[in-house]
């Protein structure tokens, strides 16, 4: 605790005021460290066999990884109007209006363009209005949860 007290007085000795009592600044912070360090301990949760731990899962990172990948192959499928469009107005964040200006077309045009390409994106990933936007398989879900995956 003295260690830490001397870092976070070293890392804030800005906020020490000249002419004040150093002794007691530091007492301060020891005594902020010190509660700081039982109210984490109340937290805490004592696992010596490690069986919480056990239940214990994360969703693999790949899974998003994966999903990307297969929307890019998606993606380039699309004709290059369409893709422009989701660009401009999807991943970018331009208006309707300032896409449509910039590609020198009508409102109508790029909003057209982006819906279309929006379906057929949706088609080729195999999206419907029921489908989850988890970017996490079945059977990592069912793993996750401790179920056994569902035969399809």
């Amino acid at each position: 605790m003295v260690q830490d007290t001397v870092v976070k007085a070293w890392t804030n000795i800005d906020k020490f005021e000249a002419g004040t009592n150093m002794r007691a600044w530091l007492f301060t912070i020891l005594r902020n460290t010190f509660y700081s360090s039982r109210r984490k301990l109340n937290r805490e949760v004592s696992d010596a066999d490690g069986i919480f731990a056990e239940t214990l899962s994360v969703k693999p990172e790949h899974d998003g990884k994966l999903q990307m990948t297969d929307f890019k192959v998606a993606f380039e499928k699309l004709p290059d109007e369409q893709r422009e469009a989701l660009i401009l107005v999807g991943a970018s964040g331009f208006t309707y209006e300032e896409a449509a200006e910039m590609c020198g077309v009508a409102i109508g045009t790029i909003k057209s363009r982006a819906n279309r390409g929006r379906a057929r994106l949706a088609e080729i990933l195999d999206f419907d209005d029921n489908s989850s936007m988890e970017l996490t398989d079945q059977a990592t879900l069912a793993v996750m949860s401790g179920n056994r995956p569902v035969s399809r």
